[in-house]
C-alpha cells in the first residue's frame, strides 16, 4: 500500500467537517496493514457545537476521544453515525479492514454490530497522552500488536470478498456472486456475519450509497448514477439514500452547493 485512501466516501458534507477541524490518515506499521484501513486523527478547537455525520462502512473503529477515559470498540453502524463536537477536539481512531477485526478478538464480528462498547480497562491516555501525530500513530502501533493479530485464513477470505464487492460495480446480486466464488449463498452469509458483522447483500448496498454520497459533490445526473450503480430506476436509488443518509440526493446535493 502506497498510502492511506484519500476519497471522502461515507463522510456527510466532508468539505464543511474539513473546514471546521484538521482530519488525517496515517498508515499503520507494516505488520498491521493486512487487517486495518488506516488511522484517523482529529483535532481542533471549536467555539460553538458541531455535529459531523458519517454514513459507516462496515468496518469495525477502534476510537481513542478526548473526553472520554476510555476507547471504545464501535462495531459496524447500520444507520447514520452523528456526533457533536464542541471545545477542544481530539481524536485517534482505527478503521479495521472489513473481516480484518476478527483476528483482534475472539468474537463473531456481529456481536459488535450497531454496539459502542468501552474498553474499561485500556485508559484513553495510552495514546492521547501523546504529544503529536507521529506519537500517537506509534503508541496505537504498540496497543495493537499486544492484542495479535492472529493468523486467519477465514479472515483474508472476508478481507478479499469485501473488497472485490468495493471495487466491482457488476457484483449487483448475493447468488451471483457466491456462484462466481464457488461457494453457497448461506456459506457465504455466514462467513460475513462471522468475520464482516453484516450480510453481503448490506455490504453492497452500502458502498453503493458511499459513491452516490461522493458523486454528489459534483454535477451528476441521478438517473444515470442509479443505472451505474446497478439499481433498477432512479426511485430505488432516492429511496435508499433517503433512507440512509435522511434527505433525498437531490436536497443532499442542493444543501452542498
Amino acid at each position: 500500500m502506497q498510502g492511506p485512501r484519500r476519497d471522502t466516501r461515507g463522510i456527510v458534507d466532508a468539505r464543511e467537517l474539513f473546514a471546521r477541524v484538521r482530519f488525517r490518515r496515517r498508515l499503520p506499521c507494516a505488520e498491521l496493514q493486512p487487517y486495518l484501513e488506516h488511522y484517523w486523527l482529529i483535532d481542533g478547537s471549536l467555539d460553538t457545537p458541531y455535529t459531523s455525520h458519517v454514513v459507516p462502512h462496515p468496518s469495525v473503529n477502534l476510537v481513542f476521544e478526548h473526553g472520554y477515559a476510555h476507547p471504545e470498540i464501535a462495531g459496524v453502524g447500520l444507520g447514520l453515525f452523528s456526533r457533536t463536537l464542541h471545545g477542544r477536539v481530539a481524536v485517534a481512531g482505527v478503521q479495521f479492514r472489513p473481516g480484518g477485526f476478527r483476528p483482534f478478538r475472539a468474537e463473531p464480528v456481529s456481536h459488535w454490530t450497531g454496539r459502542h462498547v468501552r474498553l474499561t480497562d485500556v485508559p484513553a491516555e495510552l495514546v492521547l497522552g501523546e504529544e503529536d501525530e507521529d506519537g500517537r500513530v506509534a503508541a496505537l502501533d504498540r496497543f495493537l500488536l499486544t492484542m495479535g493479530p492472529h493468523e486467519d485464513p477465514q479472515a483474508t477470505l472476508a478481507m478479499d470478498l469485501v473488497q472485490r464487492i468495493r471495487d466491482d460495480r457488476e457484483i449487483q446480486r448475493v447468488a451471483d456472486f457466491a456462484s462466481a466464488e464457488g461457494v453457497a449463498v448461506r456459506t457465504m452469509q455466514r462467513l460475513f456475519a462471522d468475520y464482516v458483522g453484516v450480510s453481503p447483500k448490506w455490504v453492497i448496498l452500502r458502498y453503493r450509497i458511499h459513491e452516490a454520497l461522493e458523486r454528489a459533490e459534483s454535477e451528476v445526473e441521478w438517473a444515470r448514477l442509479a443505472a451505474d450503480l446497478g439499481y433498477s430506476d432512479q426511485a430505488h436509488l432516492v429511496r435508499d439514500f433517503t433512507q440512509t443518509v435522511g434527505v433525498s440526493p437531490t436536497a443532499y446535493a442542493r444543501a452542498l452547493s
